[in-house]
């Protein structure tokens, strides 16, 4: 039925209020449709909200209504239930077409043309009449426009109808049917504009936004409704002092976190330290806000970025691994009580007290001096004492079907996202749950918890958290045992990432993770995937006195043999490892003996340098590319360096090969800072070769120009160079330019160093405008810098030198006479 329909059998002149017997018509017709209440939420993937209206209870539960209907109908005892049956059925279809007339009624008093009283009942009544199910539903919407008339309703001033609409607008969304439709009718603009309003009602906030809830269930919807306006105004709502707007607000966010689209924005806004608030309980809070924050956390973890965010706001991902798994734990009851991380509490009793006392209560009673005990270890004591106790009482993980949400889907994917599941919970007790989840004897579970703590290791607070919980010897354990490589390769990148730490390095190194590492290092078998990950781990955070002993002629001779098939990342790490072992002489010849000479050569032939940049593919990849060896040959320059100190290797090295190779390299567009060791490492191999270099050595030469003149550029250029670091710079470039270094001054334009010496004419410091004079009058001798002088305000600067009779006004003056001015 058309608004016309309607038109034509209802008067177009102002209607009366709605009469009391119209309403229970109603409310009466959506009683005996099914109702979505707002306690069977976790049922639906939407909120519906129940309008509290005592007057409408009593109208269903009035048995003098002409309108209550039994329920039950046949029941035993009726022997003519086929006519029963029939005149039900009539009397249900007349009862159907009485409603749809009613409604009809009441959507047109939805009109802008009717009362504000009479529009607010007539919107009062479709709520109601809406919370019926689908099939009220259906019947308000065959009607063209009402949603229009709807929306428009949020902009009223009566608290009744902008509740009334939104809960209509609440209902009408949780049908898959309507959802885009309500979304085009400009609710999403009205909503927002409703909920931001100075002064709101609680009643208007919980249906606006129970509807924005339903809404964003569409994944088409999510992406207008990630505004700016809409998910500050959310923000704010999670610290409401209404359980319900708070649990709504989540449950929005819960849903816009699910496209990736959103989460930068959503970031940006600053939920994650609102929602880890929440989490960790410290306002207090209902469940549902919680589950909705973990959920919304979880949902951005999933980025690396987002997830270190996320934990740096004092909360860690935890792998869910199922009640089954933790059955193998076994707690030390009878031991004597010892920190976290091992440490043995010192026994002072003479003997053991008969019941135990002395051990339930050490602790208690502790010296004030004593301060061994700080905030980390008492986190750990804590934090252990709280998983081990759930453990052993079975509570610490509760066994939950996994369902699949699309039927078709495999046993196999279905596996697999339970694997991947994980959880949420507080600093304190996560990361003490990993550490117990380490001693299980499941290998799915502790690989999951390795690679958690991994993860979580994103600075020093979080890598002493870790060691002071004891996470260190069982992850060394670990290591020593026969595991596959799906155990080994997380445990050695959580010992690589909690080696980063100097602290816990040595305490890694005390539970004598080092000759594992070694003896990994001699399986010719062992795959690249494992060889990689400890290089930069506890092998190159090892004492001095322990690399002798570490590294011996098979560990060289496997590194050599490693580097030499090796990808970039590998080569540059087993080249650094390498490096560890020159500085003891023993090592220095084992070194030697290998063809390090290859490892080398291969290291400083890198196919990016011969790629121009301006013909790479992608510009940023080919950056990253230079970034990547730039750092490999740094390394290998280094270690080349390093190695020219011994006689027996100077004898045995092809030093115009190296000589050519590094002339390259530093005359490549490869970034300034890579190049420092290559310029060190040049002068050495020109040392060699010629006792006493002269200036203008062709090497030499190539490392003013290609080395020395940029940096002293970029030194001059940095805002954050002190003055005194801008004179040494000009002074050294007014040195190299008076001694006529070959092409100095084109090096030093092409680099841009004009305008930082035009700055420095406007300092106080006499010496450095003197110095900075001479270069510039240098520059001028080539009229190709001309324009560039003039360009970078040279010109102004030198009249006022002259004008002021400064010190060096005669060098201003005749720089000036050279410039065409």
């Amino acid at each position: 039925m058309s608004l016309s329909t309607v038109s034509s059998t209802v008067p177009c002149s102002r209607l009366s209020p709605i009469s009391t017997t119209q309403t229970k018509f109603l409310t009466l017709s959506a009683k005996t449709q099914p109702i979505r209440r707002r306690h069977d939420r976790s049922f639906t993937p939407f909120p519906t909200l129940i309008h509290s209206n005592h007057p409408l209870r009593h109208a269903f539960s009035n048995p003098k209504s002409s309108f209550h209907r039994p329920h039950c109908i046949g029941e035993a005892g009726h022997s003519d239930t086929t006519e029963q049956t029939s005149a039900t059925s009539v009397d249900d279809n007349e009862e159907a077409r009485r409603s749809e007339s009613h409604v009809a009624l009441f959507v047109r008093m939805l009109g802008l043309d009717n009362d504000p009283l009479d529009r607010e009942q007539a919107v009062e009544a479709l709520w109601k009449y809406s919370l019926g199910g689908k099939k009220c539903i259906d019947a308000i919407m065959q009607f063209h426009g009402c949603l229009n008339l709807i929306v428009t309703l949020l902009k009223s001033d009566s608290t009744s109808t902008c509740e009334a609409a939104a809960g209509l607008l609440c209902s009408i969304a949780s049908v898959n049917l309507y959802r885009e439709l309500v979304a085009e009718s400009g609710a999403l603009e009205e909503i927002t504009a409703l909920l931001s309003r100075p002064s709101l009602a609680t009643v208007v906030k919980e249906q606006s936004i129970c509807a924005l809830w339903n809404l964003t269930v569409d994944e088409g919807v999510r992406e207008k409704a990630a505004d700016f306006d809409i998910l500050r105004l959310l923000i704010t709502f999670l610290e409401d002092d209404d359980v319900n707007v708070k649990e709504a607000a989540g449950g929005v966010l819960a849903n816009l976190s699910l496209s990736s689209s959103n989460h930068k924005i959503m970031v940006e806004v600053g939920v994650i330290p609102k929602l880890a608030k929440l989490l960790k309980g410290e306002n207090k809070g209902s469940k549902v806000i919680r589950k909705e924050a973990r959920n919304v956390l979880l949902e951005l973890a999933k980025d690396d970025y987002y997830r270190i965010l996320v934990i740096e706001e004092g909360v860690v991902p935890i792998p869910i691994i199922g009640a089954d798994a933790y059955k193998s734990f076994r707690p030390d009851l009878y031991s004597w009580p010892s920190l976290p991380d091992g440490i043995k509490v010192e026994q002072t009793a003479k003997s053991p007290s008969r019941f135990g006392a002395s051990e339930l209560l050490l602790g208690l009673n502790v010296d004030e001096d004593v301060d061994e005990v700080d905030e980390a270890k008492t986190k750990a004591i804590v934090g252990r004492t709280n998983q081990q106790f759930l453990a052993r009482i079975g509570a610490i993980e509760f066994e939950k079907e996994i369902k699949s949400e699309r039927p078709g889907e495999s046993q196999q994917n279905q596996n697999q996202n339970q694997q991947q599941q994980l959880t949420l919970l507080p600093c304190v007790d996560g990361v003490a749950r990993l550490v117990l989840i380490l001693g299980l004897a499941d290998e799915v579970a502790v690989s999951r918890a390795a690679e958690s703590v991994a993860d979580a290791c994103i600075n020093e607070e979080m890598r002493v958290s870790f060691m002071e919980a004891g996470a260190v010897k069982p992850l060394v354990q670990l290591l020593a045992n026969n595991n596959g490589e799906g155990v080994k390769i997380p445990v050695i990148r959580a010992l690589k990432n909690l080696s980063l730490s100097r602290t816990v390095c040595k305490r890694i190194e005390a539970e004598g993770a080092v000759p594992f590492f070694i003896n990994l290092l001699k399986q010719p078998e062992i795959s690249l995937s494992i060889t990689e990950q400890f290089y930069e781990g506890p092998v190159n955070g090892s004492k001095a006195d322990t690399r002798s002993e570490a590294l011996d002629g098979s560990v060289i001779s496997r590194l050599v043999q490693i580097a030499k098939t090796a990808s970039p990342n590998l080569l540059r790490k087993a080249i650094s490892v390498i490096e560890f072992g020159t500085v003891i002489d023993p090592t220095m010849d084992t070194i030697i003996s290998e063809d390090i000479t290859t490892v080398l050569d291969v290291a400083l032939h890198q196919r990016v340098l011969d790629e121009p940049e301006n013909e790479a593919e992608e510009l940023e990849k080919h950056l990253l590319e230079l970034e990547e060896a730039g750092l490999t040959i740094s390394a290998a320059s280094r270690l080349l360096t390093k190695l020219l100190d011994s006689e027996s290797f100077r004898q045995t090295v092809d030093v115009t090969l190296f000589t050519e190779l590094l002339r390259k390299i530093l005359r490549s567009n490869l970034p300034l800072h890579y190049k420092d060791w290559v310029a060190s490492c040049l002068v050495k191999l020109t040392s060699l070769s010629s006792p006493s270099p002269s200036i203008n050595n062709p090497i030499n030469v190539e490392v003013t120009l290609y080395k020395t003149i940029p940096s002293l550029v970029e030194q001059m250029s940095f805002f954050s160079s002190t003055p005194e670091a801008k004179e040494a710079a000009v002074l050294e470039l007014n040195k190299i330019v008076s001694e006529g270094v070959p092409e100095s001054t084109q090096a030093l334009a092409s680099h841009g160093g004009i305008e930082p010496l035009v700055k420095l004419l406007e300092e106080r410091n006499e010496r450095c405008v003197e110095a900075s004079l001479s270069v510039l009058y240098n520059l001028s001798m080539d009229s190709e810098n001309h324009t560039a002088i003039i360009r970078a305000g040279a010109v102004p600067v030198l009249r006022r030198i002259v004008m002021s009779q400064r010190p060096q006004w005669e060098k201003a003056l005749r720089l000036l006479r050279d410039l065409p001015v």
